[in-house]
């Protein structure tokens, strides 16, 4: 402990019976952070040497050097009339045709494809690039989540199955593709990934039923239930207008499907846009979504069977308008990366930080590091939709996200990055004393990368 530390504690408590008390306090608060900081840092032992280089090159900040075009010329005459606004790197990642747009959607001469021989490139993910599954085709999943099924020993990737045109329903509403359903891709990798198929597959004439292929179907995360032996799967299920608000639930047999939808509803009685699942080490599974017009997350868990709420529900991040939840948890903490509420154009990640999984919840910054400014307030120009967690590399995830493409919503592409858990702490509360409170949540920029134990 420095001396300032105990001169600036003295000065607090100077004169008082008080201070020694305080001094014993705080001084068992270093050592526990210390102790916390120690354990935190002993997870990495377990790495093998290769290991610990490739994960610090992981860590290691990459930068992305891009300009903005220079302005199309406007005659005088437009440029006195109407004058106009400098151009945003946001505007040209919305503009069709942008010069840069093959900055955000290279084409597909430079997809990742897992059945050439790709050399020394084999393994890498590469962010934004067309990612094709075994059959040759871009991958379908949008939005979508990752289930790691210990019976079969493989991990499942579902997601917004999007291939298909891209219109306005109205003039003022939102791109949408008519839903087609729920895709599902299977790996044991992480990178190769065979198309299983729709799991959960639209309603083409019924206009009453929830998954009529006019309304919405959004964000499906898919859990297993032990007890059951179902699968069980939640999704956002809206009208065209964004007024349904509600969840979805469907079950299956099998991690492949197909999954027997059952019902939709409002959860605790309030509208759900955005919401994810997650399924803690108890076995207890949580719905989180986003509420009150977006306004703030609700958070509760489910029935043993996961395919209903119980009355139980907290309100968190109040009034702090965020969407696109991720939960994650490391060595006890629970972790979530969060999205605001701008629609397709992308925004700033925050993550947050609780001891209980109900709250409260602390806000602990912008996760994003490397690319560059912009990149990092826009989130590398995406938005996040799950995070995965990696056995063998404590302390190591895969944050994964969307780089939504409004002009083309099947042209959308995923945007997978190394995310990390305790490395410097970055978020003191104001009387803190110098003291760490949460492990820093890092979402590291690379043009290409791969996991450690390739």
């Amino acid at each position: 402990m420095s001396r300032d530390f105990v001169q600036s504690t003295s000065r607090l408590c100077s004169g008082g019976r008080l201070f020694p008390l305080v001094v014993g306090c705080l001084l068992f608060l270093h050592l526990f952070s210390f102790a916390h900081q120690r354990n935190a840092q002993s997870g990495e032992t377990h790495l093998s040497t290769n290991q610990r280089t490739q994960f610090s090159i992981l860590e290691k900040v990459e930068e992305k050097n891009i300009q903005l075009p220079q302005p199309r010329k406007r005659s005088a005459r437009a440029a006195k009339r109407k004058p106009k606004r400098p151009t945003t790197f946001i505007d040209e990642f919305l503009d069709e045709s942008s010069q840069l747009r093959h900055v955000f959607f290279p084409d597909q001469r430079t997809a990742v494809d897992s059945r050439k021989d790709n050399g020394n490139d084999t393994y890498y993910y590469h962010p934004g690039r067309i990612w094709l599954d075994t059959e040759g085709n871009p991958i379908q999943a949008h939005g979508g989540g990752i289930l790691y099924d210990s019976r079969t020993k493989m991990y499942y990737w579902y997601g917004e199955y999007k291939d298909g045109p891209t219109y306005h329903a109205h003039k003022k509403g939102a791109a949408r593709v008519d839903v087609i359903g729920v895709s599902c891709y299977s790996s044991k990798d992480l990178w190769t990934w065979k198309n299983e198929g729709i799991v959960l597959a639209a309603e083409e004439k019924n206009e009453t039923h929830d998954l009529y292929k006019l309304n919405v179907l959004e964000r499906p995360k898919v859990i297993h239930n032990e007890k059951t032996g179902k699968y069980v799967m939640w999704m956002h299920i809206d009208d065209a207008n964004y007024t349904k608000a509600s969840v979805g639930v469907a079950i299956s047999n099998f991690p492949t499907g197909p999954f027997n939808y059952l019902y939709s509803k409002r959860p605790h009685g309030y509208d759900s846009r955005d919401m994810t699942l997650f399924k803690d080490d108890d076995g207890v599974a949580y719905l989180i979504y986003s509420s009150e017009h977006n306004k703030d997350l609700h958070i509760g868990p489910l029935n043993k069977e996961y395919i209903d709420v119980t009355e139980s529900m907290r309100k968190i991040l109040i009034g702090q308008h965020r969407e696109a939840p991720a939960l994650f948890k490391h060595q006890g903490t629970y972790y979530m990366i969060t999205s605001g509420c701008t629609s397709w154009s992308p925004n700033e990640a925050l993550a947050h930080a609780s001891d209980s999984i109900m709250g409260p919840w602390e806000t602990i910054g912008n996760p994003c590091i490397g690319g560059n400014k912009i990149f990092r307030l826009t989130t590398f120009f995406a938005q996040g939709t799950f995070v995965v967690p990696l056995s063998g590399v404590p302390g190591l995830f895969i944050f994964m996200a969307d780089r939504w493409n409004p002009a083309d919503l099947k042209d959308s592409r995923y945007v997978w990055l190394p995310l990390t858990v305790g490395r410097p702490f970055d978020h003191r509360p104001e009387y803190s004393f110098g003291l760490p409170l949460w492990s820093r949540v890092s979402i590291y920029w690379h043009k290409k990368w791969r996991l450690p134990y390739r």
